[in-house]
């Protein structure tokens, strides 16, 4: 699941320093000629890709960034301090372009990466610069150049780190806009969420993951039921689902077999895809009277045979709903570590991930087979748009072969 994050800078680079007018002056050293020292060179401010950052939501709130200027020359021929470099840390897949003239300054897509988007200014050169045979006492010197300065624009693809999938009225919605600043269409009736909704959920300063709230499934969905397609595929794109059950729903349904339709759905679709890491969150315990609680959260845990993380909310109060966040961002940073320490795990996501688009593929080819009665051929590419999929309009691209 993609987005686009954008966010506006303004970037300075430090002024070199200016040259020195010095003449050297000692006891017994007549006509001791010019020792101006150079000025330093400015600060440049750079960019550095980092793979711990996956979204631009830091340079909503610091929106400056100025490096250091250069010292100015002294005398003893004695050159200024040059500035300090500037690095502005910034997430890998971020697009940086000059907001004045629209120019495509460069592509971060490699950790460590560095680009240069500010350069400093050149130093200033004292006045021993420009002594010579005929001019012995020169009282020239130059002043450092102004750094440059720019209005940026950051892009970047932004892909879902959590995915939140359920039946329609789950609390999906309400989930993410307890914990993120997302603010998605809340109402007491199904099918409230029609599009996917991305909310970043920042824990502290570099601390934050992105949840990608996806409109309810229904039974039926990966045999092409509803927008099932569209729905499950965006949860290809996730390295973590939370499956949240609504344990008092209107219709007095049961929730386990509720939990157990979502999870056929995506055994059918993508046998890659229901074994993905898969947290079950029980929510909507405010409306259970709390001696009842934990008998009922036992019965569904023991009827799912669940064995993974559990976890018990009410999302519309926000009760238990730091608690999940704070899980999940210990396990997203203790992913990236496993993967920065072995780049085989890396290379082990990016098959994984392939082989769910061929199951996505080979899952709606086998539905326009069966609704037209002619092989149908989807390149993996007409999945990855977000446009609705509509087999009548062909929004995603067919071609038909006899």
């Amino acid at each position: 699941m993609q987005f686009v994050d954008e966010a506006s800078i303004h970037v300075a680079a430090g002024k070199g320093g200016n040259g020195c007018l010095s003449f050297r002056r000692e006891k017994y050293v007549a006509k001791g000629g010019p020792d101006g020292g150079d000025g330093g060179d400015g600060g440049s401010v750079v960019l550095v890709g980092d793979d711990s950052l996956n979204t631009l939501i830091d340079f909503r709130y610091q929106r400056r960034y100025r490096a250091q200027n250069g010292d100015g020359g002294q005398g003893r021929q004695c050159s200024g301090k040059a500035g300090e470099h500037l690095f502005v840390q910034v997430p890998v897949g971020t697009t940086v372009i000059d907001e004045d003239t629209l120019e495509v300054l460069g592509d971060i897509t490699e950790v460590g990466q560095e680009l240069i988007v500010a350069q400093g200014g050149r130093r200033g050169l004292g006045n021993t610069r420009f002594k010579s045979s005929t001019n012995r006492a020169p009282r020239k010197t130059t002043n450092g150049k102004l750094g440059e300065e720019r209005n940026l624009r950051f892009e970047m693809k932004v892909m879902a780190d959590v995915g939140l999938l359920g039946l329609p009225n789950a609390g999906k919605s309400t989930l993410i806009r307890a914990v993120s600043a997302a603010k998605p269409k809340v109402a007491n009736y199904p099918f409230t969420t029609l599009v996917p909704n991305l909310g970043v959920v920042k824990m502290e300063q570099h601390k934050h993951f992105v949840m990608a709230d996806i409109p309810g499934l229904i039974e039926g969905a990966s045999e092409g039921a509803g927008l099932g397609f569209r729905f499950l595929k965006h949860l290809t794109r996730a390295r973590l689902l939370l499956h949240l059950v609504d344990v008092a729903p209107f219709d007095e349904s049961d929730p386990v077999e509720s939990a157990q339709a979502i999870i056929r759905e995506l055994e059918q679709y993508s046998p890659t895809l229901s074994e993905r890491p898969r947290w079950l969150v029980l929510n909507k315990l405010d409306l259970v009277p709390e001696e009842e609680r934990d008998a009922l959260c036992e019965r569904i845990v023991s009827e799912l045979n669940w064995d993974g993380p559990v976890f018990r909310i009410s999302a519309i109060g926000g009760e238990g709903t730091q608690d999940v966040c704070w899980t999940i961002m210990r396990w997203l940073d203790e992913q990236r570590e496993l993967q920065a320490e072995n780049p085989e795990l890396a290379e082990e996501e990016a098959e994984i991930r392939e082989r769910m688009e061929e199951e996505a593929v080979a899952r709606v080819e086998a539905y326009l087979e069966r609704r037209h009665g002619r092989k149908a051929v989807v390149q993996e590419d007409d999945l990855d748009d977000d446009d609705d999929f509509d087999d009548d309009d062909y929004d995603v691209e067919v071609e038909y072969t006899p």
